[in-house]
């Protein structure tokens, strides 16, 4: 079963708690602190995998959690950090949030990429220790990971994508040309999920093909089963437009060929723009001929590749492989070279970002991942935790941020989950 869109919820592991603990051993008296900071929770990765050619497996299981940190133990013993979760996709997979923003495209194997990182452990009373602070009582609790929802969805990586009606003879083609074995029938719509085909031209030369379903007019706008599948088309570097030449279903090739022009420049994404060559297909069939003639006519004035072509019998096969080999081969050698890129790690925005915001006249909200992650790591039932959260957000540059917009004593403050009375 093809697969080639799923939406999950993936959660990177909690971060472990720090300890509180004092040193205690026989003839120490004044052993200090030794709580141990908790582990980092487990990243959600993504590997794409040259082995995978579906995203099957995630419309059985849409929910993926990393492992949480362990807590931290006295004796400066410090947690141990949750393991990554990796889900491995096909090659050619994009990421996207709930809000449609790209997160990442995996193009080459082995590909990583971080969709959910692990909260931060928190660290333990041995860390505030200072020569001022010399037996802190209090320790952060570990950061809980955000939940989110992405989506993803394939885009398969081939060369060259056929394109035509229904029963144009893609399917034939590639089963001619390649070792890939799709369904062939007389009726339309034999193709309901695309398929690949590896083409062997010479010793020296290969490219992959793609099959996608038959295209209809309307397609772009969600007729038939078009604009699922043209997506798969997008990282072509040729096109191979396929007329049928029989006469038997539709009777004027050109007009066949400009119907699909239009769904192509319809769907977007320069699919119009990509280089192509028209295949007259079934030259063996009564009537063939004379069509083909005519198409060949119309894509001479129009500066357009053409090969008429029989899968049946191989005449005009040959020559068609060579040149959308060669084709495939200038047009990829004019793209910029991909480098290896490192996992990213998905972020809202940056570790020091701070903003402002009014609610009404005594109400004000601060957001900014640092601020907001220095509330959720803290301890309020312990006095000492919260002093110390105090003069942080000081130094973070909350108290200044807040003057400065307008705020009053009195005010209420919205920091992450918890809110608080505003003192100049």
């Amino acid at each position: 079963m093809f697969v080639d869109e799923a939406k999950v919820t993936v959660k990177g592991g909690d971060g472990g708690n720090g300890c509180v603990s004092l040193h205690r051993e026989k003839y120490v008296p004044r052993g200090g602190p030794d709580g141990g900071s908790g582990g980092k929770g487990g990243d959600v990765v993504l590997e794409a995998d040259g082995g995978l050619k579906t995203l099957l497996d995630f419309q059985f299981r849409r929910h993926h959690k990393a492992e949480r940190g362990r807590h931290g133990e006295g004796s400066n013993r410090h947690g141990k950090k949750g393991a990554e979760l990796v889900l491995r996709v096909p090659i050619g997979t994009v990421v996207t949030d709930e809000d449609g923003h790209q997160l990442g495209d995996l193009l080459g194997d082995g590909e990583r990429l971080i969709v959910a990182a692990g909260g931060v452990g928190g660290r333990g009373n041995a860390a505030f220790a200072t020569p001022t602070r010399k037996a802190p009582m209090f320790a952060e609790k570990g950061e809980q990971a955000k939940e989110l929802n992405v989506r993803f969805e394939l885009k398969l990586l081939a060369d060259v994508g056929l394109v035509g009606y229904p029963n144009a003879g893609k399917s034939t083609l590639i089963s001619r040309v390649s070792a890939a074995r799709p369904k062939i029938a007389s009726y339309p719509f034999t193709t309901l999920a695309p398929n690949l085909g590896v083409v062997q031209v010479d010793d020296d030369q290969t490219f992959v093909l793609a099959d996608i379903p038959g295209l209809i007019e309307g397609a772009h706008e969600g007729k038939g089963l078009g604009d699922r599948f043209l997506r798969h088309l997008e990282r072509t570097a040729v096109l191979l437009h396929l007329v049928d030449l029989s006469g038997v279903e539709r009777e004027d090739p050109i007009e066949d060929y400009e119907k699909i022009r239009r769904e192509l420049q319809g769907y977007g994404a320069e699919l119009s723009d990509r280089p192509e060559i028209v295949v007259g297909t079934k030259i063996d069939l009564p009537g063939s001929l004379e069509r083909a003639k005519r198409l060949n006519s119309y894509c001479s004035e129009r500066d357009v590749a053409f090969f008429a072509v029989s899968a049946v019998t191989g005449e005009g096969i040959k020559e068609l492989l060579y040149a959308a080999g060669e084709l495939v081969e200038a047009t990829r050698s004019e793209e910029p070279e991909r480098q290896d890129r490192p996992a990213r790690v998905y972020r809202l925005e940056g570790e020091d970002h701070l903003e402002v915001e009014r609610f009404s006249r005594h109400s004000w909200g601060v957001k900014g991942k640092k601020v907001e992650r220095a509330i959720s790591m803290t301890d309020f039932e312990n006095g000492e935790a919260v002093d110390y959260l105090r003069r942080r957000l000081a130094k973070m540059g909350v108290e200044d941020a807040l003057k400065k917009a307008g705020a009053q004593p009195g005010d209420d403050v919205a920091i992450g989950d918890m809110a608080f009375e505003y003192t100049d």
